[in-house]
């Protein structure tokens, strides 16, 4: 039975909790601090943020001050897309890290697959990472064509993608795509930003296990055994994304949230970036 201080091990080694906090949208300053800090109280060792977020440095004070060790805590920021390039995300990292104030980051990702840049973008991730300034680096919304092309020139391959996923977007081929290339799939926006919740599907299996939707949809995630960052700022409903270990979906289950499979997405497409 899977528990809330599980992780997978990625394929340097490296353990990564499977279910975490992510902060997209949190408001910079006293609204993430007290979002992470809660987060950490409540079990969550995982806080997954960005440069483009504006709120590494709230996230890095709420790390330090929750008096947890540092070895327990897996911390993620990433790249953005206007900083990419060898140089620009040399520096981008370093102004990441000075945010964050910590002496070490346990995951760095490209955010998005940047046109004609993100290879060289990738080549500085492997210069921080053999530097022994970051545990792991990987992408994020990379498909499967930019993922050969990072094969085809780079040294070091990443250890997770971070994607769309969710019951509308399985992203099947993808998935198994990654698991034969042993890199992990992350999944943001785990739950369709809301917009599946109402489901007649989803609803039927959350009352016949006395669970939320959002509780069905995060379980069906870690039983495929991809990684989870939910975003709240409500003590209940952080609480709520973590009370996922007390049931478990069965075959059946399973397979009808993977039939609602509509290839469906509601952020950007990869290959059509323009920000």
């Amino acid at each position: 039975m899977l528990r809330l201080r599980d992780t997978i091990r990625l394929h340097n080694g490296i353990e990564m909790p499977r279910l975490g906090l992510g902060v997209y949208k949190v408001e910079a300053g006293q609204q993430v601090e007290e979002t992470v800090r809660t987060a950490l109280e409540l079990g969550y060792r995982s806080i997954d943020t960005a440069a483009f977020y504006q709120n590494e440095e709230g996230v890095g004070n709420a790390v330090r001050e929750s008096g947890i060790d540092r070895k327990e805590l897996f911390i993620t920021t990433k790249v953005w897309n206007r900083d990419q390039g060898y140089d620009e995300t040399v520096k981008a990292f370093d102004l990441s890290m000075k945010k964050l104030n910590l002496e070490y980051l346990d995951l760095y990702l490209v955010h998005w697959p940047v046109k004609g840049k993100y290879v060289d973008t990738w080549r500085a991730l492997e210069r921080i990472y053999k530097e022994g300034r970051v545990r792991a680096i990987g992408v994020s919304n990379f498909k499967i064509h930019h993922l050969e092309d990072l094969s085809a020139n780079s040294e070091l391959k990443p250890v997770i993608n971070q994607v769309e996923l969710h019951p509308n977007l399985s992203q099947p081929e993808l998935r198994a795509y990654c698991k034969e290339n042993e890199i992990a799939v992350e999944a943001w926006s785990p739950i369709a930003r809301g917009r599946i919740l109402d489901d007649p599907i989803l609803t039927k299996i959350a009352e016949n296990h006395h669970k939320s939707t959002a509780q069905v949809i995060l379980r069906w995630h870690l039983q495929n055994d991809v990684v989870i960052i939910p975003k709240s700022v409500t003590p209940a409903r952080l609480k709520e994304n973590i009370d996922l270990f007390d049931f478990e979906l069965n075959a059946g289950e399973m397979e009808q949230i993977d039939a609602l499979n509509r290839n469906e997405r509601f952020g950007a497409d990869p290959d059509h970036i323009d920000f």
